[in-house]
């Protein structure tokens, strides 16, 4: 069974830095991509990063510049670094997995881990 744990999240000023992981319980080379959303109070979740298989990478744009997301492969981990945190990235962020051409198919998620930005 699938399991992904976030953890990093917390409380951190406008400016500051997180860094978010992600590990899964399985070789995350089973995953065709593996991404991390977020999901603000009374809006809807929106994808923020995503890392391929083969390892390419896309960032939205409206955290281009601040966030990068990378992988550990031997950990089974992905991260989610975050800087130049500013009030509207204040969000609950969540991992996500997906299988698409490898059985069993699946779309996986994390609990989500909470993110807020405030002074």
């Amino acid at each position: 069974q699938v399991q992904l744990v976030e953890s990093g999240g917390g409380l951190v000023q406008p400016g500051g830095s997180l860094r978010l992981s992600c590990a899964a319980s399985v070789n995350i080379f089973s995953f065709n991509d593996m991404a991390w959303y977020r999901q603000a109070p009374g809006k809807e979740r929106e994808l923020v990063a995503s890392i391929t298989r083969n390892g390419m990478t896309n960032v939205a744009d409206f955290v281009k510049g601040r966030f990068t997301i990378s992988r550990e492969v031997a950990k089974n981990t992905i991260y989610l670094q975050m800087n130049s945190l500013i009030s509207e990235d204040t969000a609950v962020y969540y991992c996500n997995a997906r299988r698409t051409t490898v059985v069993p198919f699946g779309d996986y998620w994390g609990q989500g881990t909470q993110v807020t930005v405030s002074s």
